[in-house]
């Protein structure tokens, strides 16, 4: 239920919660999916449902228990805010998060309205990032949402990138990250969708981050753009922890 991770932007994952239902365009070919029939096929107890929604909570204490400070991904085989996951589980994974204070916690959802109802109710710290996915300009919304949550550090996840998303609001945001989409049937995506959203992103001295171009080959695709890595991240965090380290 926890471990390394290959994703670009994180180091670890943690799935008190496993399996989604489709909500938006970015769905259509989800790698979460994919990897749930994987594991079930390989006879992996906590997906004996396949891609159905569940929750494990034997896996709620586990980043008690590692001690090296990391940055972790929360249910990236899943949707913390999905409909069907009772508020009081939710509450559960935040009690964590902030007792497990010597990580850092990375949320992503889809279900931004959702997340805005909850965001009174829920025991935000410095160390729970939270971010929307959106993958074209009719789901821009969910930033606005984002927005208005209790939590210190708001990214965007702009992958699967779809569309051009010109004129991003990102006031109040910290972190963009992009990426194409990846994997059978990947949908393509333009060079200069990736770059215009770079250059807003310099204009508004929010960190950008570009996690691939995807692809049925990703790995032959690579990440680097004009010639480069961009792995910038959110710097009121990193100075915090350089505070807190000093």
């Amino acid at each position: 239920m926890a471990s390394g991770s290959s994703i670009e932007w994180t180091e670890s994952t943690w799935n008190p919660l496993t399996g989604c239902t489709k909500i938006s365009p970015g769905c259509k070919h989800c790698y979460a999916e994919r990897m749930a029939f994987r594991l079930q096929a390989m006879g992996q107890p906590n997906y004996a449902n396949g891609f159905r929604l569940a929750a494990h909570e034997e896996a709620l204490g586990l980043p008690l228990r590692w001690k090296k400070p990391q940055t972790i991904f929360v249910n990236s085989m899943s949707d913390l805010f999905h409909d069907d996951v009772p508020v009081a589980f939710i509450k559960k994974v935040f009690a964590v998060m902030r007792l497990a204070h010597w990580h850092r916690f990375q949320i992503l959802t889809k279900r931004s309205a959702r997340l805005l109802e909850l965001s009174p109710d829920l025991a935000w710290a410095t160390n729970i990032w939270m971010g929307v996915s959106v993958e074209n300009c009719d789901y821009t919304f969910r930033i606005d949402h984002l927005r208005r949550t209790g939590a210190t550090i708001k990214f965007l996840s702009l992958e699967p990138l779809l569309g051009p998303l010109p004129k991003l609001n990102l006031r109040g945001i910290d972190w963009v990250i992009v990426g194409g989409e990846s994997g059978p049937g990947a949908r393509p995506m333009e060079p200069l969708w990736v770059t215009d959203i770079r250059d807003q992103c310099f204009k508004t001295r929010v960190p950008f981050f570009f996690k691939q171009w995807g692809g049925v080959r990703k790995k032959k695709a690579g990440r680097t753009l004009e010639g480069r890595t961009w792995d910038q991240m959110p710097l009121l965090e990193k100075r915090r922890l350089e505070l807190v380290q000093a």
